[in-house]
Order: structure tokens, then C-alpha cells, then sequence
């Protein structure tokens, strides 16, 4: 494999959080920057590699590491919990501690091991204010002015949550851009339908702004589980039922933890021609 500060060669790792995949960059030594458009042809996944998020981890005085999340579109993204959730295990596994902290853009985050394979963040208390989220112009977060009247939820990045009677029943591939570029959201938002499955129990599939359908989310399962205790459906711990599995959502006094499964599938080198090509 090339070394990390190799300016001709890009080492990278593949790994995903219930299907949820990443193509994660670390640069704790140094290496190339990466641009939008390497970010969008490293997602192409007939050319490239493909993912739904893209992590960059960047050394860091404050915490044992930084964490910098781009879109399949090249765009920048605040926060992105599975990847977060994945990188905390590698740095878990690298290191052999059960707790250490990571700084995104959303803040610094806790994370510690939950045992049996599973990794739980800490990602921070919810943004309930409309210009945090942010929206527009000031609303009632709890039921926005559209059609449905979905909750609103910043977890560093911005959440519009449905729900709905059948989430298995809409057709997020045409219900999700349509709302992702919905005016009263200036930054775009994260799309997502969900109904009652059991007590503490939530069916919900996403669209994810800036990237599409996804087979999970993690900032999306934390707004989903806090827009459902906000609205007095569910209590503040419950099982998020994606596409992809399940996570467990527990919104504390001191922010919203997540807890799945990670997986870290393969290493892998971009070449030299293939940077070029992208320049």
C-alpha cells in the first residue's frame, strides 16, 4: 500500500454503518487535499469507488482525532453519524481504548465501545431553534407549514421528518429531492418517512441531501427519535428500523446517543493515473 503522505498514490478505507458506506481518507500524516470534484468521482460508483458519504480524518489538538464529512455531490456535509460511528471503532480497534472523543463541525463528540461489535456516539444535544436548524424565517418546528406538517430538527446538519402512515408505502425516490430543495430550508434537508412499528419502535427510510437514497442514517435515526418524543409518540430511547438494520437511539441530558453495528470491508489505493484523470 502507499504511505499516506504518498502525493502520487491516495490510500483510502471502504467501510459502512448498516449499509450506509464510506469511503474514508486519513490524513492524520499528511497527504493529498481533496476537492469537490475528486469528492464526486470517487462517489461515481461505475469509475470511482462510490459511497454515500465521504470521511476525512485530520489530526487534532483537542481530541484524539478530527473528522471532516463530504456528499456524494463533493459538497460539504457538518456531521455524518455512522461514518462518525465507524471511525470510532477503527480508531478503537487501532488503539485499544473503550472511550475516546472525536471534533466535527457539529463539536466534540463522545464515543465508546457498547460491546459485543457495537460502537455508540455521543452526537451532541438536538437544534430546536429555527435559525440553528436552519430554516428560512421563523415556524413552529413541530409542525412546518407543508403539506404533512413534518418536524424540524438541526443535528448539524438539517432534518425534515414525516410521518406517515406506511413508510414502506411513499415513493421517497420522487417524495425526497422534492422536499430536499424545499425554499424553507436555505442549506437543503434531509428527507425522512416514518411510522410506529411497536412501542419505541420506528420504521424510517431517508433520502439524504446532497447524496439520495440511503440504506441508513444516523444524524437522520437521531432527529427522527427526537422529532417522535417531541410530538409525545415514542419515550426518548428507541429502535430505529431502516433499510439496512437497526440502530438504538437514546436522547439523554447530555445529547443524543447512537448505537449500532459497524464494518470495516476493505483497503484500498487510488492510483496515480486515476488522480490525474480527476485532476
Amino acid at each position: 500500500m502507499a504511505r499516506r503522505n504518498d502525493p502520487e498514490r491516495l490510500p483510502f478505507m471502504k467501510m459502512h454503518g448498516l449499509g450506509n458506506d464510506f469511503v474514508v481518507i486519513d490524513r492524520r500524516q499528511g497527504g493529498r487535499p481533496l476537492s469537490a470534484s475528486l469528492v464526486a468521482a470517487i462517489a461515481d460508483r461505475h469509475r470511482g469507488v462510490g459511497f454515500d458519504q465521504l470521511a476525512v480524518i485530520e489530526p487534532s489538538a483537542e481530541a484524539d482525532a478530527r473528522l471532516v464529512f463530504y456528499n456524494a455531490d463533493g459538497s460539504p456535509s457538518a456531521t455524518c453519524g455512522n461514518a462518525t460511528r465507524c471511525i470510532a471503532r477503527h480508531l478503537i480497534d487501532e488503539t485499544g481504548r473503550r472511550e475516546l472523543t472525536l471534533v466535527t463541525e457539529r463539536g466534540r463528540l463522545s464515543a465508546r465501545d457498547a460491546g459485543g461489535g457495537r460502537t455508540s456516539v455521543n452526537m451532541g444535544p438536538p437544534i430546536l431553534d429555527w435559525q440553528g436548524v436552519p430554516l428560512a424565517r421563523e415556524v413552529d418546528l413541530d409542525r412546518l407549514p407543508i403539506a404533512g406538517e413534518p418536524v424540524a430538527t438541526g443535528m448539524g446538519n438539517p432534518h425534515c421528518t414525516f410521518f406517515v402512515p406506511d413508510a414502506e408505502a411513499v415513493d421517497l425516490a420522487t417524495f425526497g429531492p422534492e422536499h430536499e430543495h424545499h425554499p424553507l430550508f436555505p442549506e437543503r434537508t434531509n428527507v425522512q418517512v416514518a411510522h410506529l412499528a411497536g412501542p419505541d419502535r420506528i420504521r424510517m427510510r431517508v433520502w439524504e441531501r446532497g447524496t439520495g437514497l440511503t440504506l441508513a442514517s444516523g444524524s437522520s435515526s437521531c432527529a427522527v427519535a427526537v422529532a417522535a418524543a417531541r410530538r409525545g409518540l415514542t419515550g426518548r430511547a428507541v429502535t430505529i428500523l431502516l433499510d439496512g438494520g437497526d440502530l438504538q437511539i437514546d436522547w439523554r441530558a447530555d445529547g443524543v446517543w447512537m448505537t449500532g453495528p459497524t464494518a470495516h470491508v476493505f483497503d484500498g489505493v487510488f492510483t496515480a493515473p486515476f488522480l490525474a484523470e480527476v485532476g
